[in-house]
């Protein structure tokens, strides 16, 4: 296969061969498990709630446990893999997430399965920047890496609305216990192949591990996602919230300043202040969180309000999966055509207007053709964006530095994903009225669209700047 000491002598095939495809099946079904992981207990939280005895204001514990651990580690994994081997973190990553998933699935009581949640956010913070980097190093700079990350990029996408059926169907016709099971039998497989397929990928040079600034990034993070969750519990002015919150912001500060005094930071301050990469990088920031969140408060909505199914809620979803697909191949003609930036903005806005005409949902069925073609539409408009976004984000750069943005847009995907759940379920818990569902989830999906609205206007401004 393709090695480092390859690539540098010139000698990495220039077409797939053989093993490399076999490669690229085993880190993309690792990094495909992930996505569904993100979204497969939406659909099934409220049957969780009710047999292991969660309120419904505490049910975004079940996915903050596992957000504040798969965002608030993974610069640092990210870091601990280059210093130690990338496959070992891999392969490392991948057993503890076994051994989760299953103590998860077998759970009785709400400390296992938040116990077994955190171990999966651990394991994720470590499988996932350590598969990218494995993913780049195995194949050579050019069109076959190019070809690699689009199929990541997409499968990634189509694994969050994959999670959210297969959660649906899961839940339905067996146990929302298989929900968790399923990444066992997945996670034995590439266990089994990886180490036959994938050689260990380090740099001939072993970098410094960057402790302040390991230790304050994720302690920063870790602080803000506890924030936003508790500030849906007891309210946004509370003490419970203003102050880790409060201290997130300040170890956020702090981080920023130790990288620009060490020798190697963990994440250098130059490449941060090119236009092109801040920016496009806020654009993916908010296009993650609003469109993963917006599959939770529907899947409540469907559930709650409407009384679906978990079956019946996960398939209303497959609509928006048809929009991603529809979406990711029309980005590349769109982009072609005009301009990433023209994508970010025609992108952001269709998803902004359709997801404010969910806002006219109401109590009964006739509200499910609002919801499929805002869905749908919405979705076309989220690939867009995030198309736009990875190409913005690594475009205008050094052959030498793509790694590092490649490897910010992939923390950006993560924290976005991680963050949006607890964040639209503070907004939602904390605007409900007693048994006030709907008016609760509708507030949320209001955030929801002016997020979107926001992150469209420093695209058209910044980065249209930038063009000019």
């Amino acid at each position: 296969m393709s090695t480092l000491a390859e690539q540098r002598a010139g000698t990495a095939p220039a077409a797939l061969t053989p093993r490399l495809r076999l490669v690229l099946v085993v880190l993309l079904a690792a990094q495909f498990m992930l996505a569904v992981d993100f979204s497969i207990l939406n659909v099934a939280l409220p049957v969780i709630g009710t047999g292991l005895g969660f309120p419904l204001a505490r049910l975004q514990w079940i996915g903050t446990a596992f957000a504040l651990c798969a965002a608030g580690f993974t610069l640092l994994f990210g870091r601990i893999a280059d210093l130690f081997g990338r496959r070992r973190l891999f392969l490392g990553g991948l057993v503890v997430l076994g051994a989760a998933s299953l103590a998860g699935g077998l759970a009785q009581t709400p400390a296992v399965l938040l116990t077994a949640r955190v171990f999966q956010g651990l394991a994720t913070a470590a499988v996932t920047p350590a598969g990218l980097s494995l993913l780049t190093t195995s194949f050579p700079e050019g069109p076959l890496r190019q070809k690699a990350l689009g199929l990541n990029g997409a499968l990634m996408s189509a694994g969050f609305t994959t999670g959210a059926i297969l959660g649906g169907l899961l839940t339905d016709l067996l146990s929302w216990r298989w929900a968790f099971f399923v990444n066992v039998p997945v996670a034995v497989a590439v266990l089994f192949v990886a180490p036959a397929v994938i050689a260990e990928s380090r740099p001939a040079v072993r970098p410094r591990l960057d402790m302040p600034g390991a230790v304050t990034v994720t302690l920063g993070l870790l602080a803000v996602v506890l924030g936003l969750t508790q500030a849906g519990e007891h309210g946004w002015g509370s003490p419970a919230a203003l102050l880790p919150l409060a201290a997130g912001v300040v170890l956020l500060i702090a981080f920023q300043a130790i990288e620009r005094r060490v020798a190697e930071p963990l994440v250098p301050l130059g490449v941060l202040g090119r236009r092109t990469v801040a920016w496009g990088n806020v654009a993916g920031l908010i296009a993650f969180v609003t469109e993963t969140s917006l599959v939770f408060l529907l899947t409540l909505y469907l559930q709650e309000v409407l009384g679906f199914s978990p079956l019946a809620a996960g398939l209303s979803f497959g609509v928006l999966g048809i929009g991603t697909v529809v979406g990711g191949a029309l980005a590349p003609r769109v982009i072609g055509r005009t301009s990433p930036t023209t994508a970010l903005v025609a992108g952001g806005t269709v998803q902004a207007v359709f997801t404010a005409a969910l806002l006219f949902l109401g109590t009964g069925h006739g509200s499910l053709g609002l919801l499929l073609a805002a869905t749908f539409a919405g979705g076309v408009g989220n690939m867009l964006v995030i198309v736009g976004f990875m190409v913005t984000a690594t475009s205008g750069l050094a052959d030498h530095e793509q790694g590092l943005a490649t490897g910010l847009a992939t923390m950006t995907q993560q924290i976005g994903i991680t963050l949006g759940t607890p964040v639209m379920s503070a907004v939602a818990t904390a605007a409900m009225a007693g048994t006030d569902v709907l008016a609760g989830l509708k507030t949320a999906i209001a955030v929801n669209a002016a997020l979107v609205v926001l992150g469209t206007l420093t695209s058209a401004v910044f980065l249209r700047r930038r063009a000019r």
